[in-house]
């Protein structure tokens, strides 16, 4: 019996290749684009942080495997919680994890629809007599198109969606490579070495670049060989530095 299980999850879940793109989505996108900003905010110096939120992101998803690993019914972070504080802590954590990505979901809708807002300012729909216009419009659009994703079971199914963000972020950072290169803005040698007042916002942004990790027992529960976890953290980490 043993053995026929090891098969069937062997032969399901999502390749090497999928999970990258799964988690490569998780870790680029408006996190790697507000990477300027936040240099305009603390200063070069304040670069040094994101390496470390990177280091310290990537040893303890290797510890959530690890945590994994000793159980098969540690299964996420409240399991974790769960297995080494007790019923309660799984609780805290679950409601502290759940926010988190509520919280993200939230912010990613509203700049989706202050970005689509920008775009097609004089835009609007007309829904059983009521017209809806600006930002709402685009938030509630974005949200059904959305919708749909999340009821996918399968993450082999969703790294398609990843991998349409993943190249969605190439092309906006090409774009702007493009921009300052051959459209007469150019790479100005500007900035501060270091700004103190600025550096709280900054460490902000850094580690909102890894707010996806949250996902990774996710990712990781959805492989189809757990053992090249480490090998996807390995990928994700260094390209999307």
């Amino acid at each position: 019996m043993e053995s026929l299980e090891y098969e069937s999850e062997s032969q399901s879940g999502a390749s090497f290749m999928t999970t990258c793109f799964n988690g490569l989505s998780a870790l680029t996108g408006i996190g790697v684009l507000s990477i300027p900003c936040a240099l305009s905010q603390g200063g070069w110096l304040s670069f040094a942080s994101l390496i470390v939120i990177a280091i310290i992101c990537f040893y303890t998803a290797l510890l959530m495997k690890r945590c994994m690993d000793s159980s098969s019914r540690i299964k996420s972070y409240p399991d974790i919680g769960e297995h080494a504080f007790g019923k309660k802590w799984s609780v805290l954590i679950s409601v502290f994890i759940y926010l988190e990505l509520f919280l993200l979901a939230v912010a990613f809708l509203i700049m989706e629809g202050d970005s689509l807002h920008k775009l097609f300012p004089h835009t609007n729909v007309c829904v059983w007599g009521k017209t809806i216009e600006g930002k709402p419009m685009f938030i509630i659009l974005t949200a059904l198109v959305m919708l749909p994703t999340t009821w996918l079971r399968d993450l082999s199914i969703l790294a398609y969606v990843s991998a349409g963000g993943i190249l969605a972020s190439m092309i906006i950072i090409a774009m702007i490579v493009w921009i300052g290169a051959f459209e007469n803005v150019g790479f100005h040698e500007k900035g501060t070495l270091w700004r103190y007042n600025g550096t709280p916002t900054a460490v902000s942004l850094y580690t909102f670049c890894y707010c996806g990790h949250a996902i990774f027992p996710t990712i990781c529960n959805s492989m189809r060989d757990k053992t090249k976890f480490p090998k996807v953290l390995v990928v994700c980490f260094v390209m999307s530095l």
